[in-house]
Parts: C-alpha cells; sequence; structure tokens
C-alpha cells in the first residue's frame, strides 16, 4: 500500500477559500480523497490559536478526522499586523516525515514552499524522491508551487463547503 504524509497550512487554505469562494475548505472530502488507498504516515494540520471557543471545536474536528493539530500563539503587533507563520514548522516536518511516506501531500498555495517541493522530489541524502500533490485555489496558488509540484489539485467544487 502506498503512504502518505500529509501537511495543511490551516491559515492559508482558510484566507484563500475564503478570498476566492466566500466558501471553507471540505477537509472530510479532503481527507478522504488524499488518503483513499494509502496508509496515512503522519497528518498535521498547523494552526494560529486566538484561544476562542469555535477555533477549539474546529481544532477538535481537524483531530476527529485524523489530524494532528500543532498551533502558534496569535500575535498582534502594535502596528496591527499578525504574526502566525508556520513555513519553518511546515518544512521542517515535511522533511523529516515525508522521508518515511511514499507520497507528500501539501495543502498551501504558498510560493514559499516551492523549494520544499523540488527538494522532496528530488530526493534528500541519498533517499529516492517523493511524489509531491499540493492541493491550492487556483488563482491564489504561486505559479512556482504548482510548477514544483508531481501533481496540483486546485481546491473548488466538491472540496469546498
Amino acid at each position: 500500500m502506498t503512504s502518505v504524509a500529509i501537511f495543511v497550512d490551516v491559515q492559508n487554505v482558510y484566507y484563500t477559500t475564503r478570498s476566492a469562494f466566500r466558501r471553507n475548505f471540505d477537509y472530510n472530502r479532503f481527507w478522504a480523497r488524499a488518503t483513499a488507498g494509502r496508509e496515512v504516515v503522519k497528518a498535521i494540520a498547523y494552526a494560529t490559536d486566538r484561544g476562542d471557543t469555535k477555533q477549539r471545536e474546529f481544532q477538535n474536528i481537524l483531530r476527529a478526522i485524523g489530524f494532528e493539530v500543532k498551533l502558534k500563539p496569535f500575535i498582534q503587533r502594535s502596528d496591527g499586523s499578525a504574526k502566525g507563520d508556520w513555513d519553518v514548522g511546515i518544512t521542517i516536518d515535511a522533511l523529516e516525515y515525508g522521508a518515511a511516506a511514499d507520497v507528500v501531500v501539501l495543502v498551501s498555495g504558498d510560493g514559499d514552499f516551492d523549494l520544499l517541493v523540488k527538494k522532496l522530489r528530488q530526493g534528500i541524502a541519498g533517499q529516492e524522491g517523493k511524489r509531491v500533490e499540493v492541493y491550492g485555489v487556483e488563482k491564489l496558488t504561486a505559479a512556482s508551487l504548482v510548477a514544483a509540484a508531481s501533481e496540483y489539485v486546485p481546491i473548488e467544487g466538491e472540496l469546498l463547503l
């Protein structure tokens, strides 16, 4: 059986689906699609934590689906901007856990991940390269990330609530 490691940039998928469609990502349908006929090695959803009840309920739903949820505190800067970026954490985990999987699935449209995807596909430290599937909102996914992926799956239609 093919093994898979899944990494979801929750903030990216939330904001891009809301911006493009005014809808939310369907994590249950995504899970069914990404894991069909595959053994899950690791599945992590990365989010920021504002500490509110609705967010905790959402995080519990992710856990019930099968995700480990990693949280960073939401930091509001004095200038009004916010910080809660998981790029380095996602990269480290994808390199570590992706090594044990045949396929790596990344849910994000962030072009910063194009280098990670290229590295996973090339292989690391003598390991064979991985198949990397990237899910993202088409008009808000970096072209460099789409080009780096083994397969790009647009988030649309059945992947939306």
